[in-house]
């Protein structure tokens, strides 16, 4: 058997060539052409679609970076950016950023009930920057799931350093299969802050978090919708459906009715909901993605809001656009790069025209009965 030398870095840009083909595979770039086939596609192929979208985003942001490092620099990056919680929030006027993070999720925990003592699990943990933070303000054991190993393995980097191994521990696994990897009756309260929407279904994701939890357990989640302005029929929110799938990773957006049903279809008591985007803020959830410099509310919230501004981007992409001409990065990390471009501004456009919200918030029950 005959040894061949492979070098590393060609290694590395093959399979960050394989991660973007993989992921850009499962939507139509032409909208128009978009169809059932290919939706159907992403919901069979879900880990596929999610496992795509995070590899990309941080091929664009280890670009700027100028690291060889691919996954260290990029994910320390991104989280230099948007703090260590993939997630949006509301904004009170003068609020910083990241306590605006820390308050959205220790409101969730609140609306939750969460008390000392109780075991949690969190759907979808990203690198358990909201974990970390629910367990220190309601002193609860949680347990973060997410099907990424790099950011599985990141969680617990940061969970060590912060004392808090005892308390918050992270697995690899998939929601769609929670009690084949826990068990029945495991937890005390589950939570899901932005992560259920990558599931094929909503019927899938929550009945296997029904198993899972306690009978009379709670289940809270700030779920990603098209709110109930938001009508397919229309050619433009069509249009801002598919830009919000292909640039985050999701199989397909559904509206806040389906979620609703979806609960009660699988037997979750709905005791609160409420889409906290339609509360009357004096600055919007979306306005760090705006790239309006005018609107931070602190001075270090210049460098979240700067990064989206026109001239954030004409840097970023004009130094991916070199560098991938250079040889220096993998090709089509430009295109990715483009597709993101067009995620945050459909958000954006989501979120003034209340079509999309990041925030609908529903805490339920598991009947006692169970």
């Amino acid at each position: 058997m005959s040894l061949v030398y492979q070098d590393p870095k060609s290694m590395a840009d093959g399979r960050q060539r394989d991660r973007i083909a993989n992921y850009t595979k499962f939507w139509n770039k032409d909208i128009t052409t978009e169809d059932a086939t290919n939706t159907e596609n992403r919901r069979e192929s879900y880990t596929d679609v999610v496992n795509g979208i995070f590899p990309s985003l941080s091929l664009v942001v280890s670009s700027i970076a100028f690291t060889p490092g691919y996954y260290d620099g990029a994910t320390e990056l991104y989280e230099y950016g948007w703090a260590q919680s993939f997630h949006f929030c509301r904004f009170y006027k003068g609020e910083a950023f990241a306590a605006a993070l820390a308050r959205h999720e220790h409101y969730l925990a609140a609306q939750m009930g969460l008390r000392p003592g109780m075991r949690v699990l969190d759907v979808g943990c990203g690198v358990g920057g909201p974990a970390r933070e629910i367990a220190r303000f309601a002193d609860v054991e949680i347990v973060g799931l997410n099907n990424n190993e790099f950011q599985v393995q990141r969680a617990r980097k940061y969970t060590k350093a912060a004392g808090l191994s005892e308390q918050v521990t992270f697995v690899r696994g998939d929601f769609m299969k929670l009690e084949e990897q826990f068990g029945k009756n495991a937890f005390d309260a589950v939570y899901a802050i932005e992560a259920t929407c990558h599931a094929p279904t909503w019927e899938g994701v929550y009945g296997e978090i029904m198993k899972v939890l306690k009978p009379g357990g709670t289940f809270g989640v700030y779920e990603w919708c098209m709110t109930d302005d938001w009508d397919p029929s229309v050619p433009a929110h069509a249009d801002l459906q598919h830009e919000i799938e292909l640039g985050n990773g999701i199989p397909e957006m559904r509206p806040i009715k389906l979620a609703r049903e979806a609960l009660q279809t699988v037997g979750f008591e709905i005791q609160h909901e409420e889409d906290l985007a339609d509360r009357p803020d004096p600055v919007p959830w979306y306005y760090p993605l705006e790239g309006d410099i005018r609107k931070a509310q602190t001075v270090w919230d210049y460098i979240t809001v700067w990064r989206m501004s026109w001239s954030g981007i004409l840097v970023t992409q004009n130094v991916v656009w070199t560098l991938e001409k250079l040889g220096l990065i993998p090709k089509g990390t430009y295109d990715v790069g483009e597709a993101l471009k067009v995620a945050a501004l459909s958000l954006v456009r989501g979120g003034q025209q209340k079509l999309f919200t990041p925030m609908y918030l529903v805490v339920s029950k598991k009947p006692e009965a169970s």
